[in-house]
């Protein structure tokens, strides 16, 4: 084996780069207050489009210090079996569904009685 300079190096384990002459970017740092009482501090750039709210690491939505929590959208209700069907059909249409189903259902039923 020959003599190089990597001798006894890891490589791509180590940097050798060093931080001089270098400017990181402007930063901000940002308050977020959760109901729980816990205090979430985020570091964002001074450009950067700062969220109003911020996930805590309960769970709970933590909203930027000396702001107001914004409202939340509009959203459509949620759409129950129910209301489909009565989409596809109407509240007569169901009845005699429902008298068929029946009269089936006792059809089928009717001859075990008889034997027993």
């Amino acid at each position: 084996m020959s003599d190089g300079a990597l001798r006894g190096t890891r490589l791509g384990a180590t940097s050798y780069e060093t931080d001089d002459h270098v400017e990181l970017a402007p930063r901000q740092t940002i308050h977020y207050d959760c109901p729980n009482g816990h205090t979430v501090s985020m570091i964002f750039s001074v450009e950067a489009e700062v969220p109003a709210v911020w996930e805590c690491r309960c769970g709970a939505e933590a909203v930027i210090r000396d702001g107001e929590k914004p409202e939340p959208k509009p959203t459509k209700p949620q759409r129950t079996h129910w209301d489909m069907l009565l989409e596809r059909r109407s509240i007569e249409d169901l009845e005699v569904l429902l008298q068929e189903r029946l009269e089936l259902l006792r059809e089928r039923n009717a001859p075990a009685r008889k034997t027993a």
